[in-house]
C-alpha cells in the first residue's frame, strides 16, 4: 500500500540512531546531523529536500537508561523493547543503529514483522549474513536498505566528476586516505565480538564508493592490516586493489596518524588532483603540453635528477576543484519512493553484498599474506 508518510522507529540511539532521531523528528533529515547525541552538535548540509512530509518518528529504543534520558528530553517516544516496536502496527520502518553483530537478527526480526528495514552500515559483519536478509526480504516483499550515506560526501562526489569526465586524463591511480590521531575508539568498534575494527566501520563506505566511481570487475586484492593499539581488532588497514582495465586503487584508514595524507590524490594521463580535507580544499595540476625541454635539474639528497624536477610553469595549468551539487536527503527519500515502488533503489543489496565479499577477501589477503584474486 502506497503512502504519502512512513512511521520509522529507531533501535538503538547512541551517535548515529539519536542523530537519525534529531535529522527525522526536525524534518530536514541528513542536513542536520546530530554527531554527539550528549551534546547536540550539528553540521549543515550542502542542499537537501524537506522529508517532513515522507518521514514521521514514531520513537527509539535502546537498552541504556542515559540515552533513554536524551531521548525522553527532546520528546520522543521510548519503547520498553524491541519487540515492542515490531509489535506496533503503526510502525512501518524499522531503522537499526546497533552495534554491528546485532544487524542480522534484528534485520530478519524486523522483516518478519513487516516491517521495511533501513540498516546502518555495515549491514552485517559476514555476506553470508546479508545472503540470509537479501532472502528474507524477497520471501517478506519488504525492502531492505543498506545505508552508504557516504555516497553523498562531497569529496568523493569531485573526486568522482574528475573521474567520470575525464578532467585530469584518464585516470590510472586513485587514492583515499582517511586519517586519524585518537587510536580505535573506545566504545563496542574496538571489540571483535561486536563487529568491531576500522575495515567495517571505514572500509565499507570507501570500498562502497569506489566500486561505485569504476565501473569495473576487480582483478586483486592485497591488504595489510595494523594492531597499533588494538589486538583484538583492527585499528588501521592498506587496501590495494587492480581492477580490470590495469587501474589501481589505493585505501589507506589509519587511527594514529598525527600529520595526514591529503585526503584524495587522482593521478590521470593528463593532470593530477588533490583533495587535501573534509573541507574540500585542494586543486588540479592539468598538462598542456608533455614538451618540457627547458627542464633543468634539481639537487634531490645527494645527487641531481632532472626526471624528478618540477615542470616549468608554462607546461601545466593550475586549476580548482570542480564543485559539485548534491541532495543530502536522497538516501532517505529514495527508501521511501523505493516502499512506494516509484523509483529504483539506489543503494542495493547486491552492491552492499559485493563489497561484503570484498572486505572478506581483503582480511582474507592480511591473514595470509596473499594477493587474492577477487573477480
Amino acid at each position: 500500500m502506497i503512502k504519502e508518510q512512513y512511521a520509522v522507529a529507531i533501535v538503538g540511539c547512541g551517535g548515529m540512531g539519536g542523530g537519525h532521531a534529531i535529522a527525522i523528528a526536525s524534518g530536514t533529515g541528513n542536513a542536520i546531523w546530530n554527531t554527539n547525541a550528549a551534546q547536540g552538535t550539528f553540521w549543515k548540509g550542502n542542499m537537501h529536500t524537506d522529508i517532513a512530509n515522507k518521514l514521521r518518528l514514531a520513537g527509539v529504543y535502546d537498552i541504556d537508561p542515559v540515552r533513554q534520558q536524551w531521548a525522553a528530553e527532546r520528546g520522543f517516544h521510548n519503547y520498553d523493547s524491541f519487540e515492542a516496536i515490531l509489535a506496533d502496527e503503526a510502525v512501518d520502518i524499522v531503522l537499526i543503529a546497533t552495534p554491528n553483530h546485532l544487524h542480522h537478527e534484528e534485520a530478519i526480526a524486523s522483516l518478519r514483522a513487516g516491517k521495511h528495514v533501513l540498516c546502518e552500515k555495515p549491514v552485517t559483519p559476514t555476506s553470508g549474513e546479508l545472503d540470509e536478509i537479501i532472502r528474507v526480504a524477497k520471501e517478506t516483499g519488504r525492502v531492505f536498505y543498506p545505508r552508504q550515506n557516504r555516497r553523498w560526501d562531497e569529496d568523493y562526489l569531485i573526486s568522482k566528476k574528475i573521474y567520470d569526465e575525464n578532467l585530469v586524463g584518464q585516470v590510472f591511480n586513485i587514492q583515499c586516505h582517511v586519517q586519524g590521531s585518537r587510536g580505535i575508539p573506545g566504545d563496542w568498534r574496538g571489540m571483535k565480538a561486536y563487529g568491531g575494527g576500522m575495515m567495517l566501520d571505514w572500509g565499507v563506505h570507501l570500498l562502497d564508493r569506489l566500486l561505485i566511481m569504476i565501473p569495473e570487475k576487480i582483478k586483486k586484492v592485497f591488504c595489510s592490516l595494523t594492531h597499533i593499539k588494538n589486538d583484538e581488532v583492527d585499528d588501521g588497514f592498506k587496501m590495494h586493489m587492480t581492477f580490470e582495465s590495469g587501474l589501481t586503487a589505493d585505501i589507506e584508514v589509519g587511527t594514529c596518524h598525527f600529520l595526514r595524507l591529503p585526503l584524495w590524490v587522482i593521478a590521470g594521463n593528463n593532470g593530477s588532483a588533490h583533495i587535501d580535507n573534509w573541507s574540500c580544499e585542494g586543486k588540479m595540476a592539468r598538462l598542456k603540453s608533455w614538451d618540457d625541454k627547458d627542464a633543468s635539474p634539481i639537487l634531490a639528497g645527494a645527487g641531481l635528477t632532472k626526471t624528478m624536477a618540477p615542470r616549468q610553469e608554462n607546461s601545466v595549468e593550475i586549476l580548482p576543484l570542480p564543485s559539485v551539487e548534491f541532495d543530502n536527503n536522497e538516501l532517505y527519500s529514495n527508501l521511501v519512493d523505493t516502499i512506494n515502488g516509484t523509483a529504483a533503489q539506489i543503494v542495493t543489496n547486491e552492491q552492499a553484498l559485493r563489497v561484503l565479499k570484498l572486505m572478506e577477501a581483503a582480511f582474507k589477503s592480511a591473514k595470509e599474506g596473499i594477493v587474492v584474486n577477487f573477480e
